[in-house]
């Protein structure tokens, strides 16, 4: 998305944008105001985490503690609270990143223990198909599980838990399990060319 493409955005009231790649986040982001939020939504390496702690508010694919740690300790280096969210790989694609649903109490607490990020909630990209309606039981799975965390209080607000979930092609279905991020930047600005 251009940085025109996005001011129109901002001149109709969005604030909150995501990105996937560093470099092009970079070029971005300095261009706008400091009112917007950033999102990164890529999948992030360790030799980044200084770069991604210093653009964005947000961080919605940490499924490591070793980014984990790396972003926290740039955060504290920059005096800056960054919130993250955990990606789970609620369809246990051995493809994708993420980590499983199973593992997800132990983690929260892992997170909870060492570092200072805040934990806003939960982020998933659902095995992909072109009926929407075949993401319905993995997002409705992913806000269960989003359930059953915050009743162990392990996310930084257990009375609104973030879910990111849903994508251009199935976003009114994740909407509608309980979606409170969705990731429309296709369906908004166009295909990536």
């Amino acid at each position: 998305m251009s940085i025109e493409k996005i001011q129109q955005a901002i001149d109709c009231g969005q604030i909150l944008y995501g990105e996937s790649y560093l470099q092009e986040a970079s070029d971005k982001i300095q261009h706008f105001p400091k009112t917007i939020t950033w999102h990164f939504i890529g999948h992030l390496q360790g030799n980044k985490a200084k770069q991604a702690a210093e653009l964005f508010d947000v961080v919605e694919t940490v499924d490591r503690i070793k980014i984990a740690q790396a972003l926290d300790n740039h955060a504290k280096l920059l005096k800056k609270e960054l919130s993250i969210l955990v990606q789970v790989n609620i369809g246990r694609e051995k493809q994708k990143s993420g980590i499983p649903p199973e593992k997800a109490e132990s983690f929260l607490r892992l997170l909870a223990q060492e570092t200072n990020l805040h934990i806003l909630g939960l982020m998933t990209i659902p095995p992909f198909s072109s009926d929407p309606e075949k993401s319905r039981p993995y997002f409705k799975e992913l806000k269960d599980l989003a359930a059953a965390l915050a009743t162990q209080h392990l996310f930084k607000d257990n009375d609104h838990v973030e879910l990111s979930m849903g994508m251009s092609g199935d976003y009114a279905v994740a909407i509608e399990e309980g979606a409170t991020i969705v990731r429309v930047g296709t369906a908004l600005f166009g295909a990536r060319i």
